[in-house]
């Protein structure tokens, strides 16, 4: 049998929960410092926002806008990334006075280099541990190739045009192809041979077509890449059975986050996670939208999951999540795997 190599999932991955002060705090219990941060307001209305160390601690995006890049005042966003956390100012969208918010940390390398793999030289930040890298570049407007340094093929990225005010976040899916993208937002997966010119990613390089959201000449982008990595990413599909006997998805280890998006019709992206209210037990039903500035839904009745020990089931029956027939692309992070690198298995919620 192979095992993971991570036994210790949040070294890479972790949730943070905390409530806004209105003021300056550090938020603390990441487990290490993060280069890719991305807050959520739970309690109120807000729009997602991503950091990362590759564009600097200051500059914000939107997942669930089409805004370019926004550059804070000192000390008011996100002003600094910290080793067990990161620090924040007083901007309302992240720090408003006794608002719940979310925060989603992942581990690159903490420093950037260049990468001349590509046709297109990038700046990178990259973890072949835990397969994720983060990769800037400048478009060319011609038909391109990127390096992601990663050593092995990503199966998920999200790109985002960080000058254009007119484009979506958008994201390669293995299970989709390059054929298609699907958007952050409600729509169903579009094929589209401009975004990735119908070529699959491979062990060094992304390739480019001339779409905007990914090619426009002297246009700064941002991309986040993930590979699969056993026991502590899993990025597939599954098809919905329409019924709260749901269908069951094989990740392999027991899912600290799943993010998913019916890619056959309109719905919003679904955003679940093993730390928010209601979360000690299944099934899993406070739900966040990384397409929408709702705040967090605890609908006990609408898109529900159980976290399994090694996947998960879903509980519902509204297409968000398990309509009948329709295709469901997922990104999954571990908890903890199910069998451990000593062969010593998880134990089920």
């Amino acid at each position: 049998m192979a095992y993971t190599d991570i036994d210790k999932s949040d070294d890479y991955f972790n949730t943070v929960l905390y409530t806004g002060n209105g003021s300056t705090q550090s938020i603390t219990g990441v487990g290490f410092q993060p280069d890719w941060l991305w807050i959520k307001s739970r309690s109120t209305t807000g729009n997602g926002r991503v950091h990362d160390v590759v564009r600097g601690v200051d500059k914000q995006l939107y997942t669930s806008l089409t805004n370019a890049e926004f550059t804070y005042s000192p000390n008011t966003g996100v002003t600094s990334f910290d080793s067990d956390g990161f620090s924040l100012g007083n901007d309302i969208g992240q720090n408003q006075s006794s608002v719940t918010f979310a925060s989603w940390n992942w581990l690159a390398s903490n420093t950037t280099a260049s990468n001349t793999d590509g046709s297109i030289t990038s700046t990178v930040s990259a973890n072949t541990t835990s397969g994720f890298s983060i990769v800037s570049y400048t478009g060319t407007g011609s038909l391109a190739t990127v390096g992601h340094g990663l050593g092995v093929t990503p199966k998920f990225m999200i790109i985002k045009n960080r000058d254009s005010g007119s484009e979506n976040f958008c994201s390669y899916h293995v299970s989709l192809g390059a054929t298609k993208t699907q958007k952050f937002t409600t729509s169903a997966a579009q094929t589209l041979s401009s975004m990735w010119n119908n070529t699959e990613p491979t062990s060094s390089v992304f390739t480019i077509g001339t779409d905007g959201a990914v090619n426009v000449n002297g246009n700064k982008q941002i991309v986040y890449c993930f590979a699969e990595k056993k026991g502590f990413s899993k990025f597939g599909s599954y098809t919905g059975n329409g019924s709260s006997d749901g269908t069951f998805v094989y990740t392999g280890f027991k899912p600290a986050m799943v993010i998913m998006k019916n890619s056959s019709t309109a719905t919003n992206w679904h955003i679940y996670d093993n730390k928010r209210t209601n979360n000690a037990s299944n099934p899993t039903d406070d739900i966040l939208f990384a397409n929408s500035s709702s705040a967090e839904s605890t609908d006990s009745s609408a898109n529900p999951i159980d976290f399994l020990s090694n996947g998960f089931k879903c509980r519902g029956t509204n297409s968000a999540s398990n309509s009948s027939g329709n295709t469901f692309i997922y990104m999954a992070f571990a908890e903890s795997p199910f069998v451990t690198s000593t062969g010593i298995p998880a134990t089920a919620r």
